[in-house]
């Protein structure tokens, strides 16, 4: 890895240990196998073509590993399809780790991939630890030469370096770690909360300065990018952590971690109301993007909370009016259907709220050329009364939800949150937040007074319009034809909640979002291709509100 380190056995350095089937049995393999790269056929006459053999795979992986261990980065690069970029990413590497030895070991091929495990020592002057991780490499056929190649990814040196930009460093950490506590003092960690990895990442290099602690000498993931933390990886000397209070509650997190893990994709945030404090954050499967913060995903019936604000703010309609709920309507040019086309006779606007009648939220509202509203007034009752769409300042990367103005087809869609609206679960918790409070309270993480952040405001909700989105979320929680009945029962009140589903394309089966709260805990869910808001982001909710 490079130029001049010894990788003789003998008081070897860097060395390949070959392993697995389909390596013929060899305990050690330390250079360049020679093995057939030849890009012509027998007859000679064109570049090989069709899959890669599993011979040719073997081979392949072997000679890059042995160029990697014996410090020829240039030879690496070249037996990979990205030579220009390989080649200086494997020189670099070792340095900027501060690898002293290391033994590779291949795997058993499954395929095209190899599977390795690197065991590393790292030392940092007077400091050394062992390092050991897994990775792997495929190797592919090389478009225009024919020959068996690794495919290039920053991630076949470690599975974590997702980006060209990204690096692997040793030395003194940037800041100090921290330890980071939950509302009560309990100390909140990755292993034990998995989806609070990359917030606790985040916490502690915009926070790690500030909670008093001193920095050790690690090595991490420099991600190169200011908008994406970097990633501890092993820590040689620790340091003195800080202590850094946030709002978590861990009972309510630990609720939360058990509560999306009965479902492939899902993410869940709650909230507490009186004062916009995050409770939990969670995440299936925890990976480093918060989705649960982060996504931005259409909301689907849940946004109809902002439309029946919008519709009792500009007069169209109060919780008792009567509204029309049919089958379907045409509005724009488009049709809309409820689900499996039912229909409400002579029924209100809470009816329709509670059962989730889209009809009655697109076809009660007409537009500013037929003496109804503006295309915009979603957006800016989503914006001065719910602070979607204005800067939250969170304390971690937090996506702020958006309310695009629209035209066309588009505008009756975003009625029921389709068309360009975007939120995550952490937007959708904050709008049951906001009904519950009767006004909105950026929801944070970590004090504002840590870094003077300024939080974003919006109106307070009027009397008649907080207590008429009580009423409709309560009914849609307590009355047995409410779609969020099932999910709610035995919840304690005041509780009320919204349910939705959004249709996404590509996907056999809609998102499954819902929201509510219970007592002064607030929360909302959402899970890919989960069908009915009740069936699978309900029990998701009300998991995590019981815990509060």
């Amino acid at each position: 890895m490079r130029s001049g380190v010894k990788t003789a056995i003998v008081g070897g350095v860097f060395l390949v240990v070959a392993g697995g089937v389909g390596y013929g049995g060899l305990n050690l393999y330390n250079g360049i196998t020679g093995g057939d790269t030849s890009t012509k056929t027998n007859s000679g006459s064109a570049p090989k073509t069709g899959p890669v053999t599993g011979d040719e795979v073997t081979t392949t992986a072997k000679d890059f590993l042995a160029a990697w261990a014996a410090g020829e980065p240039e030879k690496a690069g070249q037996l990979t399809n990205d030579p220009v970029s390989a080649g200086p990413a494997v020189a670099a590497y070792r340095d900027g780790a501060s690898i002293s030895e290391a033994v590779i070991t291949p795997g058993t091929p499954v395929g095209a991939k190899v599977p390795f495990t690197v065991k590393a020592t790292i030392t940092y002057k007077d400091v050394s630890k062992p390092w050991s991780y897994t990775s792997e490499l495929t190797v592919v056929r090389g478009q225009t030469t024919g020959r068996p190649l690794v495919k290039w990814a920053p991630s076949v040196l470690h599975p974590k370096l997702l980006t060209a930009e990204a690096s692997v460093r040793t030395g003194v950490a940037k800041t100090a770690s921290v330890k980071a506590v939950d509302r009560n003092g309990k100390e909140l960690t990755a292993e034990k909360y998995p989806s609070l990895r990359p917030v606790l990442a985040t916490l502690r290099e915009r926070y790690g300065a500030k909670a008093g602690g001193a920095t050790g000498v690690e090595t991490w993931i420099e991600s190169g990018s200011e908008s994406v933390p970097d990633t501890p990886l092993l820590v040689l000397a620790k340091g003195k952590p800080g202590t850094l209070k946030t709002t978590i509650d861990a009972g309510v997190q630990a609720a939360a971690e058990k509560a999306v893990k009965a479902f492939g994709k899902a993410s869940v945030a709650a909230i507490e109301p009186s004062t916009g404090a995050i409770r939990a954050v969670a995440n299936n499967p925890a990976t480093e993007f918060n989705t649960a913060f982060q996504g931005a995903q259409a909301p689907g019936s849940t946004m109809k909370i902002v439309t029946a604000a919008m519709m009792m703010q500009n007069g169209l309609a109060t919780p008792d009016s009567k509204v029309e709920c049919p089958p379907d309507v045409v509005s724009r040019s488009s049709t809309f259907e409820n689900l499996d086309r039912f229909s409400i006779p002579n029924g209100t606007l809470t009816e329709s709220f509670r059962r989730s009648c889209n009809t009655a939220f697109i076809k009660a509202i007409k537009p500013l050329s037929s003496k109804g509203i503006a295309d915009t007034a979603l957006g800016d009752t989503a914006r001065d009364s719910f602070g979607i769409g204005k800067t939250w300042a969170v304390g971690v990367p937090a996506a702020d939800g958006s309310v695009p103005e629209s035209a066309g087809s588009e505008t009756p869609a975003s009625y029921i949150g389709q068309g360009k609206i975007t939120m995550s679960a952490l937007n959708v918790a904050s709008l049951s937040a906001t009904v519950k409070n009767g006004g909105f309270l950026q929801p944070y993480l970590v004090a504002k007074e840590l870094d003077d952040r300024e939080f974003a405001e919006a109106d307070r909700l009027s009397s008649s319009v907080a207590s008429g989105l009580q009423r409709m979320m309560r009914e849609t929680a307590t009355a047995t034809d409410g779609t969020a009945f099932r999910a709610m029962s035995g919840l304690a009140r005041p509780k009320g909640a919204k349910t939705g589903s959004a249709e996404v394309d590509g996907q056999g089966k809609s998102n499954s979002w819902f929201t509510g709260y219970s007592g002064d805990l607030a929360a909302a869910a959402v899970v890919e291709e989960g069908g009915h808001g009740g069936d699978a982001a309900g029990p998701v909710v009300a998991r995590v509100l019981k815990a509060g």
